[in-house]
Protein backbone atom coordinates (compact mmCIF):
# COMPACT_ATOMS: atom_id res chain seq x y z
CA UNK A 1 0.00 0.00 0.00
CA UNK A 2 2.84 2.26 0.95
CA UNK A 3 4.61 1.80 -2.78
CA UNK A 4 1.36 2.16 -4.52
CA UNK A 5 0.81 5.91 -2.33
CA UNK A 6 4.37 7.03 -3.13
CA UNK A 7 3.79 5.78 -6.81
CA UNK A 8 0.66 8.01 -6.98
CA UNK A 9 2.45 11.12 -5.51
CA UNK A 10 5.48 10.46 -7.48
CA UNK A 11 3.15 11.15 -10.60
CA UNK A 12 1.28 13.72 -9.20
CA UNK A 13 4.23 15.73 -8.65
CA UNK A 14 5.78 14.83 -11.47
CA UNK A 15 3.75 15.96 -13.83
CA UNK A 16 2.81 19.22 -11.60
CA UNK A 17 6.32 20.52 -12.10
CA UNK A 18 7.18 19.35 -15.83
CA UNK A 19 3.87 19.33 -17.56
CA UNK A 20 4.32 15.85 -18.04
CA UNK A 21 0.96 13.80 -18.51
CA UNK A 22 0.35 10.49 -19.65
CA UNK A 23 0.96 9.09 -23.09
CA UNK A 24 -2.76 7.28 -23.89
CA UNK A 25 -0.82 6.15 -27.17
CA UNK A 26 1.18 3.90 -25.60
CA UNK A 27 -1.26 1.72 -24.57
CA UNK A 28 -2.77 0.66 -27.45
CA UNK A 29 0.92 0.40 -28.97
CA UNK A 30 2.37 -1.70 -26.08
CA UNK A 31 -1.00 -3.87 -25.48
CA UNK A 32 0.72 -7.58 -25.51
CA UNK A 33 4.47 -6.81 -25.83
CA UNK A 34 7.03 -6.33 -23.86
CA UNK A 35 9.74 -3.27 -25.77
CA UNK A 36 13.05 -2.00 -24.41
CA UNK A 37 12.51 2.13 -24.21
CA UNK A 38 15.90 4.06 -24.96
CA UNK A 39 16.24 7.62 -24.46
CA UNK A 40 19.36 10.18 -23.87
CA UNK A 41 20.49 10.97 -20.15
CA UNK A 42 20.81 14.33 -18.69
CA UNK A 43 19.46 14.20 -15.46
CA UNK A 44 18.80 11.63 -12.49
CA UNK A 45 15.37 12.82 -13.14
CA UNK A 46 15.57 11.05 -16.52
CA UNK A 47 14.40 7.85 -15.40
CA UNK A 48 10.81 8.74 -13.53
CA UNK A 49 9.66 11.36 -15.96
CA UNK A 50 9.66 8.64 -18.67
CA UNK A 51 8.27 6.21 -16.54
CA UNK A 52 5.24 8.74 -14.96
CA UNK A 53 4.69 9.41 -18.50
CA UNK A 54 3.16 6.30 -19.87
CA UNK A 55 -0.02 4.68 -18.31
CA UNK A 56 -0.31 3.17 -15.29
CA UNK A 57 -1.34 -0.32 -17.73
CA UNK A 58 2.12 0.26 -18.89
CA UNK A 59 3.59 1.38 -16.49
CA UNK A 60 3.61 -1.19 -14.16
CA UNK A 61 4.91 -3.67 -16.14
CA UNK A 62 7.97 -1.68 -17.06
CA UNK A 63 11.23 -1.92 -15.44
CA UNK A 64 13.74 1.11 -15.10
CA UNK A 65 17.34 -0.49 -15.54
CA UNK A 66 19.82 1.31 -13.00
CA UNK A 67 23.10 0.81 -11.42
CA UNK A 68 23.21 -0.93 -8.25
CA UNK A 69 26.21 0.84 -6.43
CA UNK A 70 23.86 3.90 -6.02
CA UNK A 71 20.41 2.66 -5.44
CA UNK A 72 21.22 -0.37 -3.00
CA UNK A 73 22.73 2.45 -0.46
CA UNK A 74 20.08 3.55 1.75
CA UNK A 75 17.24 1.85 3.00
CA UNK A 76 15.38 4.59 1.46
CA UNK A 77 17.08 4.19 -2.04
CA UNK A 78 16.77 0.41 -1.94
CA UNK A 79 12.66 0.71 -1.28
CA UNK A 80 12.09 3.28 -3.98
CA UNK A 81 14.17 0.56 -5.85
CA UNK A 82 12.64 -2.34 -5.15
CA UNK A 83 8.95 -1.63 -4.14
CA UNK A 84 7.95 2.09 -6.58
CA UNK A 85 10.17 1.17 -9.25
CA UNK A 86 10.72 -2.20 -9.52
CA UNK A 87 13.95 -1.10 -10.90
CA UNK A 88 16.59 -4.27 -12.72
CA UNK A 89 19.81 -2.87 -10.68
CA UNK A 90 23.14 -3.96 -12.46
CA UNK A 91 26.38 -3.78 -11.17
CA UNK A 92 28.39 -1.62 -13.14
CA UNK A 93 31.97 -1.77 -13.96
CA UNK A 94 31.91 -5.70 -13.30
CA UNK A 95 34.07 -7.81 -15.93
CA UNK A 96 31.53 -9.51 -17.28
CA UNK A 97 29.47 -7.37 -19.54
CA UNK A 98 27.53 -10.66 -21.05
CA UNK A 99 26.08 -11.61 -18.03
CA UNK A 100 24.44 -7.89 -17.35
CA UNK A 101 23.60 -8.45 -21.27
CA UNK A 102 21.83 -12.10 -20.54
CA UNK A 103 19.95 -10.87 -17.59
CA UNK A 104 18.62 -7.70 -19.47
CA UNK A 105 17.68 -10.24 -22.10
CA UNK A 106 16.13 -12.62 -19.56
CA UNK A 107 14.02 -9.71 -17.86
CA UNK A 108 12.48 -8.55 -21.53
CA UNK A 109 10.52 -11.99 -21.64
CA UNK A 110 8.74 -10.50 -18.34
CA UNK A 111 8.84 -6.87 -18.81
CA UNK A 112 9.30 -3.66 -20.83
CA UNK A 113 12.49 -1.96 -19.67
CA UNK A 114 13.72 1.84 -19.66
CA UNK A 115 17.82 2.33 -20.72
CA UNK A 116 20.01 5.34 -20.77
CA UNK A 117 22.59 3.87 -23.43
CA UNK A 118 24.57 7.20 -23.65
CA UNK A 119 25.93 6.12 -19.64
CA UNK A 120 26.90 8.96 -18.21
CA UNK A 121 24.44 11.82 -18.13
CA UNK A 122 25.27 14.98 -20.17
CA UNK A 123 24.04 18.53 -18.62
CA UNK A 124 22.17 20.04 -21.57
CA UNK A 125 20.73 19.75 -24.69
CA UNK A 126 22.65 19.61 -26.85
CA UNK A 127 22.07 18.31 -30.18
CA UNK A 128 24.73 15.79 -30.11
CA UNK A 129 24.86 12.63 -28.38
CA UNK A 130 27.52 10.55 -26.18
CA UNK A 131 28.84 7.03 -28.10
CA UNK A 132 26.23 4.75 -26.99
CA UNK A 133 27.12 1.49 -24.94
CA UNK A 134 27.52 -1.74 -26.87
CA UNK A 135 25.25 -3.36 -24.60
CA UNK A 136 22.00 -1.66 -26.82
CA UNK A 137 23.45 -3.75 -29.39
CA UNK A 138 23.80 -6.89 -27.94
CA UNK A 139 20.27 -7.46 -26.13
CA UNK A 140 18.68 -6.15 -29.55
CA UNK A 141 20.73 -8.36 -31.24
CA UNK A 142 19.77 -11.72 -28.73
CA UNK A 143 16.37 -10.51 -29.41
CA UNK A 144 15.62 -9.32 -33.15
CA UNK A 145 12.10 -9.26 -33.04
CA UNK A 146 12.50 -6.69 -29.31
CA UNK A 147 11.16 -3.29 -30.27
CA UNK A 148 13.40 -0.51 -29.44
CA UNK A 149 11.37 3.03 -28.85
CA UNK A 150 13.77 6.12 -28.90
CA UNK A 151 12.44 8.51 -26.39
CA UNK A 152 14.13 12.32 -26.23
CA UNK A 153 13.79 14.01 -23.08
CA UNK A 154 13.59 17.60 -23.38
CA UNK A 155 14.39 20.28 -20.48
CA UNK A 156 15.18 18.08 -18.17
CA UNK A 157 18.54 19.22 -17.05
CA UNK A 158 16.87 22.33 -15.82
CA UNK A 159 14.55 20.87 -13.77
CA UNK A 160 17.08 19.02 -11.71
CA UNK A 161 20.58 20.55 -12.07
CA UNK A 162 23.47 18.83 -11.24
CA UNK A 163 23.99 19.22 -7.44
CA UNK A 164 20.29 20.18 -6.59
CA UNK A 165 18.16 17.57 -4.38
CA UNK A 166 14.85 20.28 -4.98
CA UNK A 167 13.63 20.25 -8.82
CA UNK A 168 12.81 23.72 -10.00
CA UNK A 169 9.13 23.75 -11.40
CA UNK A 170 9.42 24.08 -15.26
CA UNK A 171 7.73 22.25 -18.39
CA UNK A 172 9.39 19.59 -20.10
CA UNK A 173 8.65 18.01 -23.22
CA UNK A 174 8.72 14.08 -24.26
CA UNK A 175 8.84 12.85 -27.85
CA UNK A 176 8.64 9.18 -28.74
CA UNK A 177 9.91 8.04 -31.77
CA UNK A 178 8.93 5.13 -34.04
CA UNK A 179 9.87 1.57 -32.65
CA UNK A 180 12.96 -0.16 -34.28
CA UNK A 181 14.41 -3.48 -34.04
CA UNK A 182 18.06 -5.57 -34.94
CA UNK A 183 18.32 -6.36 -38.79
CA UNK A 184 20.01 -9.83 -39.48
CA UNK A 185 23.29 -9.62 -39.84
CA UNK A 186 23.61 -5.88 -38.86
CA UNK A 187 26.72 -4.70 -37.57
CA UNK A 188 27.55 -3.27 -34.63
CA UNK A 189 28.59 0.45 -35.59
CA UNK A 190 25.55 -0.04 -38.01
CA UNK A 191 22.73 -0.54 -35.89
CA UNK A 192 24.31 1.95 -33.25
CA UNK A 193 24.42 4.54 -35.28
CA UNK A 194 20.93 3.73 -36.58
CA UNK A 195 19.83 4.11 -32.91
CA UNK A 196 21.82 7.11 -32.11
CA UNK A 197 19.76 8.95 -35.59
CA UNK A 198 16.50 7.53 -34.10
CA UNK A 199 16.91 9.08 -30.88
CA UNK A 200 18.50 12.47 -32.23
CA UNK A 201 16.06 13.09 -34.78
CA UNK A 202 13.52 13.50 -32.42
CA UNK A 203 15.13 16.46 -30.57
CA UNK A 204 13.55 19.85 -31.52
CA UNK A 205 16.75 21.38 -32.19
CA UNK A 206 18.44 18.77 -34.21
CA UNK A 207 15.50 19.30 -36.14
CA UNK A 208 15.85 23.03 -36.56
CA UNK A 209 19.32 22.47 -37.26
Amino acid sequence: MLAKLIDFILCRFTSFITGVRAQKNISQQAIGKNRLYYANHNSHGDFILLWVSLPYEVRKNTRPVAGADYWSKGKVRRFLAEKVFNMLLIERGGNDPKAITDKISEVLQESSLIIFPEGTRKTDDDVQLQPFKSGLYHVAKQNPDLELIPVWISNMHNVLPKGFILPIPLLCDLYLGEPLCYQQGEEKGDFLMRAEKALLALNPKHKGE
